[in-house]
Formats: C-alpha cells, sequence, structure tokens
C-alpha cells in the first residue's frame, strides 16, 4: 500500500467494512425476515389488534411458494433501501492543516481552522467549538472517536478529550428567566421535536437558538443549555 504523503489530507469515514455490513448484510438480514412472513402471516391475521390485517391476509392466502418469494425479496429490497439511506446519511470527515470538510449526504459543510477553538466528542456527536465556546458544527455519527482524534491532532487542531464548557449546561425548563429574550418557546418547541423523534425540526431549531446566543446538547430526551457571547452585529436589538 503506498504511503500517505507528510501533510496530506486525512479523510475518516464509515470505511469498507460499513459499507459491506450495509449493502451485502442488511439485503440478506432483510430476506430472513422477509422469508418467515408466510410461516406467520395467517397468525398475524387473526390477531384483531395487528396492524395491516388486509396485507397479511392477503399474503396467507398465497400458495406458499409464491409467498416465500414475495416475501424475501420484499425483505431484500427492504434491506436495500435501509442501505441506500445508511450510505448517504454517514459522515464523513476530511481534514487537514488548513480546514476540514463535513461531508454527509451529498453535501459539503466546510470550516477553517482559524475559527475553530477545540474539537471533541461528544457520545456520538463530533463537536467544533468556535471562539467564546460557540458551536461551529455538531455532528452525529458512528466514527471511531480514537481515529477522529489522531486525524486531527495528526494535522495540529486544539483535540480535547471532552467537552471544555461541560460543567456549565443546565437543564431546561419552561419558564427560566435567564435565557435570552426568544430562547424559552424555541426551546419548548425543540423539546416537542425531541420527543417527537423530528430530527430535522430539532437541528433547524438548534440553530435558531444559536443565532440567539444558546448552546444546546441533548442527553436522551432531556435538553441542556448554556449561553455565549453574541459578536456585537449579532446582539438582539443592538446597535
Amino acid at each position: 500500500m503506498r504511503a500517505r504523503e507528510p501533510g496530506a489530507p486525512t479523510t475518516v469515514g464509515g470505511g469498507l467494512g460499513d459499507l459491506l455490513v450495509m449493502w451485502v448484510g442488511f439485503p440478506l438480514l432483510g430476506g430472513a425476515l422477509g422469508g418467515r412472513l408466510p410461516m406467520v402471516a395467517d397468525w398475524v391475521a387473526g390477531l384483531p389488534w395487528a396492524p395491516v390485517q388486509g396485507w397479511f391476509e392477503l399474503v396467507a392466502g398465497l400458495p406458499y411458494r409464491r409467498a416465500l418469494v414475495g416475501g424475501l425479496l420484499l425483505g431484500m429490497l427492504a434491506g436495500l433501501l435501509l442501505a441506500h439511506v445508511g450510505t448517504r446519511e454517514r459522515l464523513i470527515v476530511t481534514v487537514d492543516r488548513g480546514g476540514v470538510r463535513l461531508r454527509r449526504d451529498g453535501v459539503d459543510r466546510e470550516l477553517v481552522r482559524g475559527t475553530v477553538t477545540a474539537v471533541f466528542v461528544d457520545r456520538k456527536e463530533l463537536v467544533l467549538l468556535g471562539p467564546a465556546g460557540a458551536e461551529l458544527a455538531r455532528e452525529r455519527s458512528d466514527l471511531s472517536g480514537r481515529r477522529l482524534g489522531d486525524a486531527f491532532r495528526e494535522h495540529g487542531w486544539p483535540w480535547q478529550d471532552g467537552d471544555p464548557h461541560r460543567d456549565t449546561y443546565r437543564r431546561w425548563v419552561a419558564g427560566l428567566p435567564e435565557l435570552p429574550p426568544g430562547a424559552d418557546p424555541l426551546l419548548g418547541a425543540r423539546q416537542r421535536a425531541v420527543e417527537a423523534g423530528r430530527q430535522r425540526d430539532a437541528r433547524e431549531l438548534r440553530g435558531e437558538l444559536a443565532r440567539l446566543g444558546v448552546v444546546v446538547r441533548d442527553e436522551g430526551r432531556r435538553q441542556y443549555w448554556r449561553t455565549v457571547p453574541l459578536p456585537r452585529e449579532e446582539t438582539p436589538h443592538g446597535r
């Protein structure tokens, strides 16, 4: 294998093993589960509380061989769909001495080294902080924290073993007077999005809170927050 040139960018991604698991393992597992559909269709169709009973009744009425082939194909198709989603959603990080590129779902986000004051992994999330502790990026992934740390340290980035501001977070409850104006209703809306599993809404509301100088981290379905000073031109209602 050809050695990587000193100073060349380092890429941390899921790797070939993850792709094999998704594109081979998921369809095989889906096919195995789908192949059991004819064995349970008649039983499930007889349960008064079971959802989509009509589909199970249809499968139960088919000849066994036809139902088996259909279940196998349907399960493998579901596995391929899951692999496609997983491939698009995985995070790929490319870092060098000048900057970092975060790629997900075909979209690149780039940050310049000079704007970043700390990099760390918070549970399953890669976090990059800017001046005064503001979050520049928080990306969820299953990437190895060790590999990420090695990559950033190799190129001289300020890698941290944990969140340097962890002790400043407070748990959110409605009506806190210390929050900036407008932050409390946004946190309330985000709490409902987190509880409902609406990740895109929760992400967008995190961005809205960041514009008010509020940094949010989640622990399960609980929100924790801290504030950061805003640049003068971004201070709400400031002059």
